[in-house]
């Protein structure tokens, strides 16, 4: 079984922002499969169970999304494993990634936080980054210089109506990984998607 986690911030405020794309795959996945309503299953996340399709069969899953605000996901995270009993290495963190442009959807297994607080908290809580992340490209603000660390602004703004379009094939996307890691493992689903070309260009 895996515990796929989606990050984001609660609240309607947040709910189409850059920085909440990990909310709005897991929730296009659980629509997908028709999973469960989503409910309070640990202190701090709200979470589902279920059964997904994918091309080995039907794979158990726990979709997870934490409510206590972005830089405390690790918190729900885990006592979400210790509850489910998942394992570290069977953790796939979905989160909104400024380093790829939007459109690039790609899978990673490990690695550091990159400045990204919800990966940060996740390795403080569960000791390491020994999970995998599928990374959502957002891009960067492109008024802002070059390797600018202050990315708050872009990531807590709505993606754009001119993007609407391209967000729905990135979504497609992000579930397909998803599916393809719970069937095949996180190596073999890397190998199978990570060559995709950028989305919204396409």
């Amino acid at each position: 079984m895996w515990l796929v986690v989606g990050l984001g911030n609660p609240g309607s405020k947040y709910e189409r922002n850059r920085h909440n794309v990990g909310f709005l795959v897991v929730d296009e996945l659980a629509r997908k499969h028709s999973l469960p309503a989503w409910k309070s299953a640990v202190k701090g996340g709200e979470a589902t169970t279920g059964f997904v399709t994918t091309e080995r069969g039907r794979e158990k899953v726990v979709l997870l999304k934490p409510q206590e605000f972005m830089n405390l996901s690790g918190f729900a995270v885990q006592r979400a494993a210790k509850f489910y009993s998942v394992e570290t290495d069977h953790i796939l963190v979905v989160h909104d990634e400024i380093d790829l442009d939007f459109g690039i959807v790609r899978l990673k297994n490990g690695g550091g936080h990159g400045g990204h607080n919800g990966l940060r908290s996740i390795m403080e809580q569960m000791g390491g980054g020994g999970f995998s992340r599928l990374r959502m490209g957002v891009g960067r603000d492109p008024n802002k210089p070059p390797g600018s660390k202050d990315a708050a602004s872009w990531v807590l703004a709505d993606f754009p109506s001119a993007q609407r379009a391209a967000l729905d094939a990135v979504m497609s996307a992000g579930c397909e990984d998803i599916e393809t890691t719970l069937a095949l493992g996180i190596v073999a689903a890397m190998n199978k998607h990570n060559s995709r070309s950028n989305l919204a260009s396409s």
